[in-house]
């Protein structure tokens, strides 16, 4: 697939790049909790911030298809938000304080706007773009 004047990767989106360092700084903040949390609270936070950026890569892949791409940025979306439950039930265990939380939900809600922007300016991702599935003749 071709790439876009202002991206020719995934790696390249601003979205893309918030969420995965976002992604580990969770892994680097989740490193205090309990050890009794380790399959607990710790793993599902940690298991909804990667896909954030997963899910983007993934609707990168799927820019031919405009309802796959959204279905993929709604996903990216969803991860997120349930993210930002996962920080408020850190915060209620006494984990995290109201500040760190404050801090991570507001990255979040920033990942969330640029989500939206691309749903909303689809056209800038998805646009007439080449639909060949076969190479072209050799010569």
């Amino acid at each position: 697939m071709t790439s876009l004047p202002h991206a020719s990767g995934f790696r390249e989106l601003l979205v893309y790049q918030k969420a995965h360092e976002l992604a580990r700084e969770i892994d680097d903040l989740t490193a205090s909790f309990p050890k009794y949390e380790m399959y607990s609270l710790t793993s599902q936070i940690r298991r909804l911030s990667r896909p954030v950026g997963a899910n983007i890569a993934e609707a990168w892949a799927k820019r031919l298809y405009k309802k796959h791409f959204i279905s993929k940025l709604t996903d990216a979306d969803g991860e997120q938000q349930e993210t930002q439950h996962w920080i408020d039930k850190a915060v209620d265990c006494g984990y995290w304080t109201k500040e760190t939380a404050t801090t991570l939900r507001q990255k979040y809600e920033e990942i969330g706007r640029l989500l939206d922007s691309m749903m909303t300016k689809v056209e800038m991702f998805c646009g007439d773009m080449p639909r060949t599935v076969c190479e072209p003749p050799a010569g």
